[in-house]
């Protein structure tokens, strides 16, 4: 079965080491999956503090926008690869749903997303909380929302080992629900695909 400590401790782990080198993918099988999932959302992190900067032009930001939108559509891409996976790891080890298993409200590909993102909430609020340039309020802000974050991912974390071992018992059974993101698609998107008609 997967294992969720494995896949927090990527997070961490990524987050920490992308802020002091290049960004890498050294895992295989799953994790790796899981890895370039999590890639993604560092990388939207980043263009998302770029986007609410002043000091960024606006023909810049018209840039950062459409970096965030392809980012986000690769995000949303990732989590169902996350689920197809699972989804094909569960039928290679012939798991059979239970007659009435039910279907979780979430996917165990959107709790990783949001596992990674807290990562990245946690890593940028300890930056937070040891500032020497922040005045002792900032930082005891910062402190007693870390003890909250640090809750959610215990939670959370615990929530997703939950769901994997009633998936891979057959008490729980996984479907991807397709997200078809329609802004990206030229042929969807209303304001794209009047662009190219000629005009009368």
């Amino acid at each position: 079965m997967v294992d969720v400590q494995a896949i927090t401790q990527l997070h961490r782990i990524c987050v920490e080491r992308w802020h002091r080198r290049d960004i890498d993918n050294p895992y295989e099988g799953f994790l790796r999956l899981v890895c370039e999932q999590h890639e993604r959302n560092y990388r939207l992190w980043h263009e998302e503090d770029i986007a609410r900067s002043k000091d960024v032009a606006d023909k810049d930001i018209a840039q950062v926008k459409r970096n965030i939108d392809r980012l986000n559509q690769q995000r949303n891409d990732l989590i169902e690869r996350l689920d197809d996976a699972l989804i094909a790891e569960l039928a290679m080890t012939e798991v059979v749903p239970v007659a009435g298993a039910r279907l979780n409200t979430e996917t165990p590909g959107s709790v990783i997303d949001r596992l990674s993102i807290l990562a990245l909430r946690l890593y940028h609020m300890q930056e937070q909380a040891d500032r020497s340039d922040a005045d002792p309020q900032h930082c005891e802000k910062a402190k007693a929302r870390l003890v909250v974050l640090r809750e959610q991912h215990s939670d959370l974390s615990n929530a997703l080992t939950e769901l994997l071992a009633d998936l891979f018992s057959g008490r729980k059974r996984l479907k991807v629900y397709r997200q078809f993101k329609m802004y990206n698609d030229p042929t969807m998107n209303p304001y794209l695909y009047a662009a190219k008609k000629p005009a009368a």
